[in-house]
C-alpha cells in the first residue's frame, strides 16, 4: 500500500474534474453519495478540494454554499486503496479551515454515517433546521423523504471562540 505521508491537499483545477468525477462514480455503489454530472463537476471544480497522490486524486469533497451563513460539505469521498489514513477528515478540516475563512457561519453534512462526523465536532439536527438544503436541493431529488440521511451541522464559531480560548488559556499558563 502506497505511503500516506505523500498525499498533498489542495484546490481543485479544471484538469481535476474527470478525476473528481470519476473517484465520485465509483463510490457510488457504496450508497453514501449521490450521483454528480461531469458538467456540474466542471462548474463547481474550484470549490473542490482533493487528496493528490502524485497526479492520482485519492479523495476529494466540496465546500457547496447554500446561503451566506451555511456551507455544506458534499461529494467527500476517499478511493478504497487510500482509506484509513485519515483522508476524510483531513478533507473535512480543510473545508472547515476555507468555510470559516470565507464568513459562514455554519457547516452542514448530509451522511448515512454520522458517526463519521461526530468526532469532528458536527451534531446531529433536524432536517427544518437546515432549510437553505432541503429547498435547494432535496425537493428536488427522487430520494426526498427517503434517503435515509441525517442532518448535521458544526458551527464555525464556537471553534473559533474556543481554540482563541485555549490559546489565551496557554499564554497566561506558560
Amino acid at each position: 500500500m502506497p505511503s500516506p505521508t505523500r498525499i498533498v491537499m489542495r484546490t481543485a483545477e479544471p484538469a481535476d474534474a474527470d478525476g473528481i468525477h470519476a473517484l465520485i462514480t465509483a463510490n457510488l455503489a457504496d450508497g453514501h453519495l449521490l450521483p454528480r454530472a461531469i458538467g456540474e463537476v466542471m462548474q463547481h471544480v474550484a470549490r473542490f478540494v482533493v487528496a493528490a497522490r502524485g497526479r492520482q486524486i485519492v479523495g476529494c469533497a466540496e465546500l457547496a454554499p447554500l446561503s451566506p451563513q451555511v456551507a455544506e460539505v458534499r461529494s467527500l469521498t476517499v478511493d478504497a486503496s487510500a482509506r484509513h489514513h485519515r483522508i476524510g477528515t483531513r478533507l473535512v478540516e480543510e473545508l472547515r479551515l476555507r468555510a470559516r475563512r470565507d464568513g459562514f457561519d455554519q457547516l452542514c453534512a448530509f451522511t448515512h454515517a454520522p458517526g463519521y462526523f461526530i468526532p469532528m465536532g458536527f451534531s446531529i439536527v433536524p432536517h427544518l433546521w437546515l432549510t437553505e438544503k432541503v429547498y435547494t436541493d432535496c425537493v428536488k431529488c427522487s430520494k426526498f423523504r427517503a434517503c435515509g440521511q441525517y442532518a448535521m451541522v458544526l458551527p464555525l464559531e464556537t471553534i473559533v471562540d474556543s481554540v482563541e480560548h485555549d490559546t489565551r488559556s496557554l499564554a497566561v499558563h506558560a
